[in-house]
C-alpha cells in the first residue's frame, strides 16, 4: 500500500492532540488540577494564575475537547434557542437579552431559525438533543403539535416557551401581554378622536396573534365602536403594510388610524401613506408593536407598543436556569407589561379642511 508523507498541518494537529494537562501544568508552573479548573472556567482560580495557564495553553496549542468533557459531566452548559423569524430585529434584541444572562452563568446558546415550519423545528430539536443541550428556549412554530411538550419531557429536556405557547398550563413561559398592548393603542387613539381604527394583524392562529386580535376587539367594544371595527389579516411584513394601506386609503370613508401587528408592518404603512402623498400621523395615525430601534428613528417617529424583547430574553433565560437547577419545581409564567411609546405618527383626528396631499417622490419600498 502506498504511503503519503505527513503534511505539516497534520503534524501540527497531531502535536496539539498529544499535549496533555500535565504538559500545560509543567509549562505554567502549576498543578494539573489547577489546569483542569481553568479549562472548566472555575471561579476558584485566581486571575493571575488563570492568565498564566491560558498563556501556556495557547503557547502549546492545546485544544480542549469539550465534547468529551460533557460526556463525563452531568451538564454541557449549552442552551438551545429556537425562534421563527431571525431576520426580525425584535429577535435580535431578544437573543441579546438571552445571551446576557447565559454569559453570566457561563452558558452558551445554539440558535436556530425554524421559519415557522414545525418540520424544520423538529430537525433542530433532534440535533440539539444529540448535542445534549441542558435546556431549550422555544418560540413554537405555527402549527406545532402540543404533543411536542410531552416529547421534550420524555427527552428530559427542560423547555421554556417564549412569546407563543402551546399545550395547556402549567408550563414555563416568558412573554409580554400582547392583548394589553393593543388595548393601550386603541385607548390612546380614541382619546385623540379616532373612530375608524383598522387593525392590520397576522393570519396565523398561534397564541400571540390571537391575543393581539382579542385586545383589539375588546377595546373597540369597550368604546362602543363595534360598528366600525375592522381587521385585515395577512402577512406581517413591511411589504404587507405598504400594500394594505394603499387599498385602505382608496376607501370612502377611509380609516383615520391603523394599528399594526408589529413595527415592520407599521413602517411599511408609513411608506405607503407617503407614496400616496399623505403625511403619517397627520392624515392617518399609525401605531406599531415592539418598539424596535428603527421606530424612534423613522420619519416621522413611530408610536409603538414597547414589548421589551431584551427583557423577555433575560427572563426566559433566567427561567431556564431555574428549571435546569430544579427540574421538579413549580412551573412559572413571566408576562411583562407593555408600554405605549407615543411619538409623532399619532395626532388628533384630522378635520376635512386640514387633510392635505403632500407629495413624497422619494418614498419607496424596495422589493
Amino acid at each position: 500500500m502506498a504511503r503519503f508523507p505527513e503534511t505539516s498541518s497534520s503534524s501540527r494537529e497531531r502535536a496539539r492532540q498529544s499535549v496533555t494537562l500535565q504538559d500545560i501544568a509543567a509549562h505554567a508552573g502549576v498543578s494539573r488540577s489547577t489546569v483542569s479548573l481553568v479549562l472548566r472556567d472555575s471561579p476558584l482560580v485566581a486571575d493571575a494564575t488563570r492568565t498564566r495557564v491560558q498563556a501556556s495553553i495557547k503557547a502549546l496549542g492545546y485544544v480542549y475537547n469539550r465534547g468529551a468533557a460533557a460526556l463525563r459531566a452531568s451538564r454541557t452548559f449549552t442552551l438551545g434557542v429556537v425562534v421563527y423569524d431571525i431576520a426580525n430585529p425584535f429577535f435580535g434584541a431578544m437573543v441579546a437579552g438571552i445571551d446576557s444572562v447565559l454569559h453570566r452563568e457561563n452558558y452558551v446558546s445554539f440558535l436556530a431559525n425554524s421559519e415557522d415550519s414545525p418540520e424544520r423545528q423538529q430537525r433542530f430539536l433532534e440535533r440539539m438533543r444529540e448535542q445534549r443541550v441542558d435546556g431549550l428556549l422555544l418560540c413554537p412554530a405555527e402549527g406545532t403539535d402540543p404533543a411536542l411538550l410531552t416529547q421534550l419531557a420524555d427527552w428530559n429536556m427542560p423547555c421554556v416557551q417564549v412569546l407563543r405557547h402551546i399545550g395547556t398550563p402549567p408550563f414555563d413561559y416568558a412573554s409580554t401581554d400582547f392583548e394589553l398592548g393593543v388595548r393601550q393603542a386603541v385607548d390612546h387613539l380614541v382619546t385623540l378622536g379616532h373612530r375608524r381604527i383598522v387593525f392590520l394583524g397576522g393570519d396565523a392562529r398561534h397564541s400571540a396573534t390571537q391575543a393581539r386580535h382579542r385586545g383589539y376587539h375588546e377595546a373597540m367594544r369597550a368604546h362602543s365602536l363595534d360598528d366600525v371595527h375592522r381587521v385585515i389579516r395577512g402577512a406581517v411584513t413591511r411589504r404587507a403594510g405598504f400594500d394594505a394601506v394603499q387599498h385602505l386609503m382608496q376607501e370612502s370613508p377611509r380609516p383615520t388610524a391603523v394599528i399594526c401587528h408589529n413595527d415592520l408592518m407599521a413602517l411599511g404603512v408609513m411608506l405607503g401613506l407617503q407614496r400616496l402623498g399623505l403625511v403619517p400621523g397627520e392624515d392617518c395615525a399609525v401605531v406599531g408593536t415592539d418598539d424596535i430601534e428603527e421606530a424612534a428613528l423613522s420619519m416621522p417617529a413611530l408610536t409603538s407598543v414597547a414589548t421589551h424583547p431584551y427583557a423577555i430574553g433575560e427572563e426566559a433565560a433566567r427561567l431556564a436556569m431555574r428549571r435546569i437547577a430544579n427540574p421538579d419545581g413549580a412551573r412559572e409564567q413571566v408576562v411583562l407589561t407593555p408600554r405605549l411609546q407615543v411619538r409623532h405618527s399619532c395626532a388628533p383626528i384630522p378635520t376635512p379642511e386640514k387633510t392635505s396631499y403632500r407629495r413624497y417622490p422619494h418614498a419607496t419600498l424596495d422589493a
